[in-house]
């Protein structure tokens, strides 16, 4: 979509330099820019060359200097306005409507101007909100098991489904979701109980809900099993990367982000601001309080509750980073002195 400098200065509250008519119509790197593209800087080291580049206007921030050959579009934040920008000049959606060859029940709801793709399977008495997008193959509370104290799915506005979704009865999405492809939502959980005369497991009751908030980013081929006799909720704004697995009755913070691979066995409480690197795995029943931060293929033991807002924990089991370095050191001294 095509912007002027001026328009899409006022469009993401920025203050502008130079011409305010220069026409914009993507985004790009320094190095890949063309004379209509965006491009951003976060330093004044940087600026020189980015006023060098073909690019069309700079978003930069209160470091630039008010006599520039570009326009340049002042920000507090210049990484976050340059993509809140991307999302201003991304083209237009096609016109949306319901694929010939979806499935869609009768006695489902579906919001305006709601797009299913080919393929997509829709239950019965399903909930899609306005503006949502529902990709091809996806199968939305049909042939996946019955709905869960006869709820089916209710699926917020303006989300969007991406190919081969599977979402089971007794999942909610608020609003503004985002769910990649291969992603399944509301799976029975990992749950058994052994018969101490035979030896053999039988299923735990997998009769809970799962809900997930606004805003709420699930990335490719994820899994997140609905509770087991309750519910297992991911709270407003958090980002899961691709490959991640949540158990059972977890229970997800506001605004934490969880990277690839990482595992989430049944009853673990994340709470808000957390950050996890990739692969890391936390026991049973555990929690992180708020703000902590894991590094890659940290372990927490089941039962236990890891606190320190702003601390980087690493190793298994997770400690303080700093802790961890100096352990690594001492067996490194160790190892060396028994040579």
């Amino acid at each position: 979509m095509k912007h002027t400098s001026g328009d899409l200065a006022g469009k993401l509250g920025c203050r502008i330099f130079g011409n305010t008519s220069i026409t914009v119509t993507n985004i790009s790197s320094l190095q890949s820019a063309t004379s209509e593209s965006l491009v951003f800087v976060e330093t004044a080291q940087h600026l020189d060359t980015a006023l060098r580049s073909s690019a069309a206007a700079v978003i930069a921030g209160d470091f630039a200097s008010s006599a520039t050959s570009k326009p340049i579009l002042i920000s507090s934040q210049p990484r976050l306005t340059f993509a809140r920008a991307a999302k201003l000049l991304r083209d237009p959606e096609p016109k949306r409507a319901i694929h010939p060859s979806a499935i869609v029940s009768a006695s489902a709801q579906i919001g305006k101007n709601v797009a299913i793709g080919a393929r997509a399977i829709l239950g019965e008495h399903i909930r899609i909100g306005d503006e949502t997008t529902i990709g091809a193959g996806s199968v939305i509370g049909e042939d996946v098991g019955q709905a869960i104290g006869g709820e089916t799915v209710k699926i917020g506005s303006h989300c969007r489904l991406d190919a081969n979704v599977t979402i089971y009865p007794g999942t909610t999405l608020g609003d503004r979701v985002i769910v990649q492809a291969g992603a399944v939502l509301g799976s029975e959980g990992f749950g058994y109980v052994r018969d101490s005369q035979t030896g053999r497991y039988e299923q735990f009751p997998q009769v809970g809900r799962l809900v997930i908030e606004d805003d709420v980013e699930i990335g490719a081929n994820s899994t997140i099993d609905r509770g087991a006799l309750d519910e297992t909720r991911v709270r407003r704004g958090t980002k899961i990367d691709n490959l991640v697995h949540i158990g059972h009755n977890v229970q997800i913070g506001q605004d934490v982000v969880i990277a690839a691979q990482t595992g989430l066995s049944g009853s673990v409480t994340i709470e808000d601001n957390v950050i996890m690197g990739g692969q890391v795995g936390i026991g049973d029943h555990a929690r992180v309080e708020a703000g902590a931060m894991l590094g890659g293929r940290c372990g927490i033991l089941p039962k236990k509750i890891l606190r320190g807002k702003g601390v980087v924990f690493w190793g298994t089991p997770a400690r303080p980073v700093k802790e961890y370095l100096k352990e690594l050191a001492f067996i490194s001294r160790s190892a060396k002195k028994h040579r």
